[in-house]
């Protein structure tokens, strides 16, 4: 039960982590994508294997402003199969 409330936790801290990047004037952006690096990352740092990769959040001076974000129309990118 203690895991799923510190998971919690943690994405609440990214997120004002993230926000407070972003008022200091940096950009940042939050990445997932483990646990395909995990290995590598552990290696690479030396770290424990009692440490688990959650996210990392790259930070710097943006050099330019974000595209804007276009998306496809709900009703192309989800379909609904009904059955009887």
């Amino acid at each position: 039960q203690f895991f799923t409330w510190a998971m919690q936790a943690n994405g609440m801290l990214q997120l004002n982590i993230w926000m407070l990047l972003e008022e200091v004037g940096f950009g940042a952006s939050l990445q997932h994508y483990n646990p395909l690096i995990d290995s590598a990352v552990r290696e690479t740092w030396n770290l424990p294997k009692s440490w688990q990769l959650v996210a990392q959040m790259p930070f710097g001076i943006p050099v330019c402003k974000p595209d804007v974000k276009t998306f496809v129309p709900v009703n192309e990118r989800i379909k609904f199969y009904l059955t009887n």
